[in-house]
């Protein structure tokens, strides 16, 4: 199974559409790296078509290997030099007999040592002097490729028929992908996360263990260094980036404990935060019924599962890794991680609420919910959601262990939930999420039932 292209039946669906012949189409895609963008493209184009992967050379010589691949369908393109971007592309558009489609990976590559680019295709479309082929732009700096064709003073605002971010994919689809139980699947969505890259690198090893000494912990590794990597892609401040996770893959989750760690004040820290957050690296997490404007409980969690595992494990442990004590290592993580996937059970579960049916109702997305009961007593319950319609209100709990009192853990629930601040007039739906379960008379949803339901 080609496990860069599982699941991208949308993605394709769309390209697909733009790409018809008849008026020229401007398509972006951008996502973070190793989600399978380059895959996705090289699929989808003809024979005859061209695609380019662009580096951080001088733009002279790309326009000089743009065209020598271009040459490669178009006998003699690269017999010319050409001076500027403008000659490249109109001489492409004079000598072509059907319109074709060219592709730019990493476009940014470009853009940064020419910044006239942009301008130059604004133009020619505008112009309509590509009425040749379809462009399609592709690239791994998120922030570049959202912000050229969002961003209102930029020269391609509006000039894209579509735009396409390439988003990490779900549990379902790694365990389509390396062919484990569903529990298995829970366990290495943990590490793993959603790219499709990591999943290709984990099947490549027979073992859990030894997937992650291998691939992540020895510092040679394909994945040592991997967030360095990626920052580099999106941040001026990859430093201040790498720190910020650091702190709060170490526990601390206040923005006053994150500040007070990395000795600055608060308000210089919204901005870098926002970005991983935009980025798909953070995520604040505020207690069910709070305004994301007003509420002051913001717990920050690192979101995407590998990044977790990665500031979780690899940083704090960095010098001993360096030092080549990899087994002592993993024989200290693998200790600690069944705690670690429970956390990642929490999150799948939550996801998973929308896509949740119970007795005809459906509901809004779940959050945790912690603070002072009606009896004034510090509470939390892992998953609280409203139903549509608001009159019902769906409480849950989630364990991963191997072995549950279920009775317990739903008499537990039904005590907190009847304490909730605001289930006045709404009917209560409680339900359980756990680890394994041979009870069918209650509403339990076992990993196998969560992950189909991400599919």
């Amino acid at each position: 199974m080609d496990m860069s292209f599982v699941n991208r039946i949308k993605e394709t669906d769309r390209i697909q559409k733009a790409l018809q012949p008849g008026k020229s189409k401007l398509i972006m895609i951008y996502g973070r790296r190793r989600c399978g963008k380059s895959t996705l493209i090289r699929h989808l184009l003809l024979k005859k078509d061209v695609y380019f992967m662009a580096d951080q050379s001088e733009s002279s010589i790309q326009r000089s290997l743009l065209a020598r691949a271009i040459s490669e369908k178009i006998e003699g393109f690269d017999q010319v030099t050409y001076p500027s971007w403008e000659s490249l592309f109109t001489s492409l558009n004079s000598v072509l007999n059907e319109q074709i489609t060219i592709c730019i990976d990493e476009f940014p590559y470009l853009v940064k040592n020419s910044h006239e680019l942009p301008s130059v295709l604004q133009k020619l479309i505008d112009a309509q002097k590509n009425s040749k082929y379809h462009m399609i732009l592709c690239g791994s700096s998120q922030q570049m490729m959202h912000g050229i064709v969002t961003d209102s003073s930029e020269p391609l605002y509006g000039r894209a028929d579509e735009i396409i971010k390439l988003q990490p994919m779900t549990a379902y689809w790694l365990q389509q992908s390396i062919s484990c139980d569903p529990v298995s699947a829970v366990q290495e969505f943990s590490v793993w996360g959603g790219v499709p890259r990591y999943w290709e690198l984990r099947k490549e090893k027979s073992e859990f263990e030894t997937a992650i000494k291998d691939i992540i912990l020895d510092q040679h590794s394909v994945l040592h260094d991997e967030p360095l990597r990626l920052f580099l892609d999106d941040m001026r401040e990859s430093v201040q980036a790498y720190s910020l996770l650091s702190v709060i893959g170490s526990g601390c989750n206040r923005l006053s404990e994150i500040a007070g760690r990395l000795e600055k004040p608060a308000t210089q820290l919204s901005r870098p935060i926002d970005n991983l957050m935009g980025l798909g690296y953070l995520k604040r997490d505020i207690p069910y019924g709070e305004s994301p404007r007003s509420s002051k409980k913001s717990l920050y969690r690192i979101s995407d599962p590998f990044m977790n595992f990665y500031f979780s494990f690899v940083v704090p442990n960095a010098s001993r890794l360096e030092a080549g004590f990899t087994n002592r290592v993993y024989n200290e993580i693998i200790k600690k991680i069944p705690q670690y996937v429970a956390h990642t059970w929490e999150s799948l579960c939550r996801a998973a609420i929308p896509y949740i049916e119970i007795g005809g109702n459906t509901f809004n997305s779940a959050n945790r919910w912690w603070g002072i009961n009606s009896k004034g007593e510090p509470m939390e319950i892992d998953i609280v959601a409203e139903s549509i319609d608001k009159k019902n209100i769906l409480v849950g709990e989630c364990k991963w262990s191997d072995k549950n009192d279920i009775n317990r853990i739903l008499h537990e629930l039904e005590y907190k939930s009847k304490l909730l601040p605001f289930v006045e007039k709404k009917k209560i739906i409680r339900v359980l999420f756990l680890k394994e379960s041979k009870n069918s008379s209650y509403d339990i949803y076992t990993p196998e039932k969560v992950i189909k339901l991400l599919k």
